[in-house]
């Protein structure tokens, strides 16, 4: 008995220095989606995180070009808690391919907000090459030519507690993202920077593996298994959303999965996937955008509680134009301060 209840603490002390984003919220799910009507960042609320209701019709939730200044689009919202519980961060993809009329785009953009509603941020324009990173002058570069970037794709956050930075701060937020230099590499492939705990400043980026072919749409998750498990799309070999693991947040990661994918589409397009836990359940949910149908399907579907065997897929209801984008537990003072919103339309 003692033993087991060694075992036990030892490995809660594990999975609390562990990186991991804080969890919180036991009263229903916040779906922040970039808008298939626009490159905007909407809102929907739900409580069982299946049926959803439009947060202002489906609308902007901010004007995107405050935020996007570089092309005035926001693209791929993934929103988290600050690490301490004080506030929200938000990362999206800088792009408007409505105004530049091609898939390519040239950085991301860094939000925080302490109510949800209104926002602050900060925008990193990757082809202005090392002088936007914070340790650009001492960090090796994984480009010679900056302004040849191609791409700066999906960003998402995870908080690492363990983090150093050079004056002996430990913690920082790892951004990670798909990015293309076509000069210089043949395919996408997936990169991390740090950023502060103010969430204004980014280290250099650093890839965090290649794997031969190109892969974008990264979510990262720690499990109860104490290792971080990955959903990724796969553009090369058989396309497709997979899984990978690590026992190491920024190295160690495996190839995906051959035999256990979102396969159930069969020849459809899938990407953006996103997982999250229901409230008081160990199992996973994992929604991503099929893409290739018109109209398009956001979709549902569950997997175990260690992100493997997906089934059961299902449409997204109540949401106007879902799209790529993420699921953040919360109270019940965050869904009504939301809710609010509706009844001052």
């Amino acid at each position: 008995m003692k033993n087991l209840l060694l075992t036990f603490v030892m490995a809660s002390m594990a999975m609390t220095s562990s990186a991991q984003n804080l969890q919180k919220g036991d009263y229903g799910y916040l779906y922040c989606h970039m808008s298939d009507r626009g490159e905007y960042t909407a809102y929907a609320v739900s409580r069982d995180g299946y049926h959803y209701t439009d947060i202002l019709g489906g609308n902007a939730i901010f004007d995107p070009k405050e935020h996007a200044r570089i092309e005035g689009g926001t693209r791929d919202a993934y929103i988290t808690r600050a690490y301490n519980g004080k506030g929200y961060l938000m990362v999206t993809t800088d792009m408007c391919v409505a105004k530049s009329h091609k898939w390519d785009n040239y950085g991301i953009d860094l939000l925080k907000s302490k109510d949800l509603i209104h926002w602050t941020s900060v925008t990193f324009d990757f082809r202005k090459g090392l002088s936007i990173f914070c340790d650009g002058a001492t960090a090796p570069s994984p480009y010679k030519d900056w302004s040849a970037i191609n791409r700066v794709w999906a960003p998402q956050i995870f908080w690492d507690p363990n983090y150093v930075w050079p004056n002996g701060d430990k913690g920082g937020y790892m951004v990670y993202y798909s990015m293309l230099n076509r000069p210089e590499e043949k395919y996408d492939r997936m990169y991390y920077s740090y950023a502060d705990k103010d969430f204004q400043r980014i280290t250099t980026p650093r890839l965090l593996f290649d794997w031969g072919y190109a892969t974008i749409d990264c979510d990262i998750n720690l499990l109860s298994d104490g290792k971080y498990h990955m959903l990724i799309k796969k553009e090369g070999g058989k396309p497709g959303i997979y899984t990978a693991t690590s026992d190491h947040l920024t190295y160690g990661w495996g190839e995906p999965v051959d035999d256990d994918y979102v396969s159930f589409e069969g020849r459809k397009n899938c990407e953006g996937s996103s997982a999250f836990q229901l409230i008081g359940d160990s199992t996973w949910r994992v929604a991503y955008i099929q893409y290739s149908d018109q109209p398009k399907h956001y979709r549902i579907c569950k997997a175990d509680s260690h992100l493997r065997n997906f089934h059961d897929p299902v449409d997204i209801e109540g949401v106007t134009a879902p799209q790529h984008g993420s699921f953040m537990r919360i109270t019940k003072k965050e869904y009504d301060r939301l809710m609010k919103l509706n009844k001052k339309k």
